[in-house]
């Protein structure tokens, strides 16, 4: 049995996940708005809610957790670092929720836990080598090289989103304000406010970016426009990334993996950026969606007991 939570901007998730990979049991509930101590109050009693709605909160009562969290735990102070939930930053995390928990804690970033859960057992189950990419309010993404996650040594690995957008074009420098006090990451193109944006700016419209997409779909030209554009921006930085990595797989989730064209249009467009003559890089759809993390989660502790970064 493996235990897991995803801490989310909005939701916390706790998960039982059988030694097979089968769901146990699982309960969500709201995140508690900027406050540090709530949260790991939130976590310590969602867990003992799911362990005893399966009557097992004797059995399980040393067995480590993983937490997915909207950031990191710095390898130089041991605090969270880099999360948009901004009361964790600065904050002994895994310290703390080990204490509350009385068990053994183990943190990684969620597009890390994302990426784990899907080269486990999920649309990238087969893949050696995998690029785990989170689309939604942000833009991150975990990487799973032979079957074990891969942080890095500044535990910063897969944090393409502030990279600058490769090869823009004049209209794209210097790019939009980023929340990282840069200007023009991929971020601030490819997230689905970036999508958003980007409609905006050319038809003067409020949609989401599931919107424009749908709008598309029914032949309008301005949107049909922005989303081109918004392709070539995503193959350009995946391309940039096959260059680097060269992923077997590329698995999507997040709110805008939703958008069924990029499937077949953005690896269309790639090999143009790809320093390659040919690719057989697949792009695929997430297979357990918002699940994914705290699928990964709960595998933290096997992978990383057995030598994972």
């Amino acid at each position: 049995m493996r235990l897991g939570v995803d801490l989310g901007g909005t939701k916390i998730e706790a998960l039982i996940l059988g030694d097979d990979g089968t769901e146990v049991a699982r309960q969500r509930m709201p995140t508690p708005q900027g406050d540090y101590d709530g949260i790991v109050a939130a976590i310590r009693d969602l867990l003992a809610a799911v362990l005893s709605g399966v009557g097992q909160e004797q059995a399980a009562d040393r067995i480590p957790v993983g937490i997915a969290i909207p950031g990191a735990v710095s390898p130089l102070t041991g605090l969270v670092k880099n999360a948009n939930s901004t009361c964790l930053i600065g904050k002994p995390f895994d310290k703390d929720l080990a204490e509350a928990l009385d068990r053994p804690v183990r943190l990684a970033n969620d597009a890390n836990c994302f990426a784990l859960s899907e080269a486990s057992d999920g649309a990238a189950r087969d893949a050696n080598s995998v690029f785990g990419v989170i689309i939604g309010t942000g833009t991150g993404a975990g990487i799973v090289l032979g079957g074990r996650l891969h942080e890095g040594a500044n535990l910063i690995a897969g944090e393409w989103g502030h990279a600058p957008l490769p090869w823009a074009d004049d209209d794209e420098r210097p790019g939009p304000d980023c929340y990282c006090g840069r200007q023009g990451c991929i971020e601030t193109f490819l997230s689905g406010p970036g999508l958003s944006r980007s409609y905006k700016m050319a038809a003067g419209g409020d949609l989401k970016a599931h919107e424009v997409a749908e709008l598309a779909a029914t032949g309008d030209a301005q949107a049909e426009d922005c989303m081109r554009r918004y392709e070539r921006r995503l193959a350009k930085s995946l391309g940039m990334v096959i260059s680097i990595l060269d992923p077997e797989v590329i698995v999507m989730g997040g709110g805008v993996s939703n958008i069924d064209r990029l499937y077949t249009n953005v690896p269309k467009l790639w090999g143009e950026f790809a320093f390659s003559d040919q690719l057989t890089t697949k792009l695929l759809r997430a297979e357990h969606g918002d699940s994914s993390g705290v699928r990964g989660a709960a595998r933290l502790w096997p992978v990383l007991e057995t030598g994972g970064a």
